[in-house]
């Protein structure tokens, strides 16, 4: 028996006092109606409604049982509620794994533009340059640089993610600046530290990849100490283009060119990608922050 199909049809004889007007209600026969509440009474061992050919009425069991579901029905209601309201209205937590340094430069002042729009969404935040697996991390969305992934989750590229070299006018006064690529072996190396160890200077000559990495004065994975230590002029830094902006911009490094780009690898294509599982976008949190966070990076790299 289904206890709780057969409570509500009880319940809406009560209220409606008739068999015949219940069913309506449900859209089901009267007969089909009558033995789910007989059903009901014999599993309770108990007559919960005295039956006349005109009236139904409760006994004073019954009394007592219709008052007692109208709660359970009440609070069963409120809950589907919750979760029709979850299932329409962004809120709840969301999980978000960024890299360090995009996730302090770009990622966490979007955030805060998000939740003023979203305040039933409470973030939780993680901020790692290790690799990651959405679904063992139990991570909503995740943020990655490097090559689009081949697990299997939806990846959309944001923006490029490819280094190039800068120096301090300083360091450059002091060392000189170095003409072509070859040169750089000669000259102090500042080393982002990936997961997968220190991103190498590398450079494609005639269809032949060289190693031009300088000696390394510093290795981390803070770019922003590396930065630092670049602005004064301990050595060449190679790192990505949207970290280096600021200090480009304000003059404190500036970008080394050669005939011969550089690279840390020699896979091209290079790129920030946003991380989600498919189904997970269905979710409206999820959404609104792929949708959002999407929007923002995308439109302000192509300005």
């Amino acid at each position: 028996m289904d206890q709780l199909r057969a409570i509500r049809y009880f319940s809406k004889v009560v209220e409606t006092g008739s068999f015949t007007k219940a069913a309506s209600t449900f859209n089901v026969p009267p007969s089909s109606l009558s033995r789910r509440v007989a059903d009901l009474e014999k599993s309770l061992g108990a007559t919960l409604l005295k039956r006349s050919t005109r009236l139904v009425k409760l006994t004073e069991v019954g009394q007592i049982y219709y008052n007692d579901i109208q709660q359970i029905l009440s609070q069963l209601e409120q809950s589907n509620e919750t979760v029709r309201s979850y299932q329409t209205t962004p809120m709840g937590r969301l999980r978000i794994s960024s890299m360090v340094g995009f996730g302090e430069q770009i990622l966490l002042p979007l955030l805060d533009e998000f939740s003023a729009l979203y305040p039933e969404i409470v973030l939780d935040v993680s901020l790692t340059d290790q690799l990651s697996t959405l679904g063992r991390d139990d991570v909503d969305i995740a943020i990655r640089g490097g090559y689009a992934p081949n697990e299997r989750v939806l990846a959309i590229r944001l923006m490029d993610n490819g280094f190039i070299p800068v120096a301090s006018p300083c360091y450059l006064k002091k060392h000189g600046t170095p003409n072509n690529a070859m040169e750089l072996k000669q000259h102090n190396g500042l080393y982002f530290k990936a997961p997968t160890g220190p991103t190498p200077w590398l450079c494609n000559m005639d269809g032949q990849w060289h190693d031009v990495s300088g000696p390394a004065v510093a290795i981390s994975n803070s770019g922003s100490w590396l930065a630092k230590k670049a602005c004064n002029g301990e050595g060449i830094l190679m790192s990505t283009r949207w970290a280096l902006a600021p200090y480009i911009d304000s003059g404190k490094l500036q970008q080394l060119h050669f005939e011969h780009e550089l690279a840390i690898t020699q896979n091209a294509n290079m790129a920030v990608y946003l991380l989600y599982q498919k189904q997970r976008y269905l979710v409206p949190k999820v959404k609104a922050a792929v949708d959002f966070l999407v929007q923002k990076i995308k439109t302000e790299n192509e300005q």
